[in-house]
C-alpha cells in the first residue's frame, strides 16, 4: 500500500515508516523539521529512510492546509498515519500557540486532506495517554471520561479526538486514534526523562525528580509501540455498520513502574548512581499512567514484549555507543 506519514522525521514517525518500508510498502513522508529539539537528530532519522527508493520526503508544515491539499500524491494514498504534532506537556506552558497551530489546525488540515482524497484513505492518528488527566482509574480504559485535561497539550489531543469524531459522523471518514503511553527507546526524544536522566547520570550531573519521585508511568518500548501501530496500519479496519467509523485504542505496556524504580533501572544499566534533587509536582503532570490494552489485544493480538530493564538497556547501549557511529551531527547529543 501507499502510506502518507506525517511527522516522519519524529521518533515514532520514522520508526513506523521504516517498518512499513521493510515490508515493501511505499511511504510519502511529511515533516516541518521544527527546532523543538535539535534538528540534527531528525535529519539523521530521515537519512536512514532516504536510502530506500520507496520513500519520498516533502518538507511541509501540515497546518498549511493549502499546501497539504496540493500534495501531488493526494489521490493515490491508501492510508494516512498522522503523527505530526507539537509534543511535550511542559513546553505547552511556554509556547501555547505552537500547540494550537500544530496539534489542532494541523489535525484539521489532515482531516480535510482525507475528506477530499480520491481513495477515502483510512486515517490513523496519534492521540496521547495525557488525555486521561488525573481522574481516570487505573488501568485506563478507552471508555473512561476524558473531559478534564490538566495540560494544554492534553486538551489539544482531546480536541483532535473530538474533531475526528465529528468528521466521522459528518463525512463517514474512517479513523482510528491511538493513545500512546510514554514511548521510549533508541533514536528517541532528548526532551523525555529517560534520555535526559541517562545523559545527566553519565555526566555526573543532578537530575530533577518531581513530586518527590511519587509518580508511576506506563513505559512502552518503541518496538512494542510500532508492532501495535503497524498492526492497525496494515490490517483491514472493521467498523460496525450503522455505528460511527471512529475507534480509539491504547498502546502501552500495562505494567507501570514508580519513578524511583525507573531511575534505579537507568542506574543499573549505566553502572552509575544518580544524584537527585527532589522537587514539587510540576503543572500539567499527572501522578500515574496505566494502559488498559485489552481492546488492542482482542482486536489486533497486541502483546508488549520488552521489559523496562531490557528496553532501558537497549537505549543506554545505543546512547553510549551506536549514536557515536551515526555521524558527526549526532555526536553532540
Amino acid at each position: 500500500m501507499k502510506y502518507l506519514v506525517t511527522g516522519v522525521a519524529g521518533f515514532i514517525g520514522s520508526s513506523i515508516a521504516q517498518a512499513l518500508l521493510d515490508d515493501g510498502h511505499e511511504i510519502v513522508g511529511l515533516d516541518n523539521l521544527n527546532a523543538y529539539y535539535d534538528v540534527a537528530l531528525k535529519q539523521e532519522r530521515l537519512h536512514r529512510l532516504q536510502s530506500n527508493d520507496a520513500f519520498r520526503f516533502h518538507k511541509m508544515n501540515i497546518a498549511d492546509h493549502e499546501s497539504l491539499l496540493a500534495l501531488p500524491d493526494r489521490d493515490s494514498i491508501d492510508r494516512v498515519i498522522h503523527l505530526a504534532a507539537q509534543a511535550g506537556v511542559r513546553y505547552s506552558l511556554e509556547n501555547p500557540f505552537a500547540y494550537a497551530e500544530s496539534n489542532m489546525t494541523g489535525h484539521l488540515a489532515v482531516l480535510e486532506f482525507c475528506r477530499r482524497a480520491a481513495k477515502a484513505p483510512l486515517l490513523i492518528y496519534a492521540s496521547s495517554s495525557s488525555v486521561y488527566g488525573d481522574d481516570a482509574v487505573a488501568p485506563f480504559s478507552e471508555d473512561a471520561n476524558v473531559d478534564r485535561p490538566v495540560s494544554l497539550y492534553a486538551a489539544t489531543k482531546r480536541a483532535d479526538e473530538l474533531m475526528s469524531q465529528a468528521y466521522a459522523k459528518l463525512y463517514d471518514i474512517r479513523q482510528i486514534g491511538v493513545r500512546f503511553f510514554t514511548v521510549y527507546g533508541p533514536w528517541g526524544r532528548p526532551d523525555m526523562a529517560y534520555w535526559s536522566f541517562t545523559d545527566r547520570i553519565l555526566r555526573g550531573e543532578t537530575i530533577r525528580v518531581f513530586n518527590g519521585g511519587k509518580m508511576k508511568r506506563d513505559f512502552t518500548f518503541i518496538s512494542d509501540a510500532i508492532a501495535g501501530l503497524k498492526a492497525i496500519a496494515t490490517k483491514r479496519a472493521t467498523f460496525v455498520e450503522g455505528e460511527l467509523a471512529h475507534k480509539l485504542y491504547n498502546i502501552g505496556h500495562n505494567q507501570p513502574v514508580t519513578l524511583m524504580d525507573f531511575i534505579s533501572t537507568i542506574e543499573e544499566s549505566t553502572g552509575q548512581k544518580a544524584r537527585m534533587a527532589l522537587e514539587p509536582m510540576q503543572p500539567g503532570d499527572v501522578t500515574e499512567t496505566c494502559a488498559d490494552i485489552s481492546r488492542m489485544q482482542s482486536d489486533y493480538g497486541y502483546e508488549p514484549a520488552v521489559s523496562l530493564k531490557e528496553g532501558i538497556g537497549q537505549f543506554v547501549d545505543w546512547f553510549t555507543t551506536q549514536r557515536v557511529a551515526a555521524g558527526p551531527a549526532m555526536r553532540r547529543f
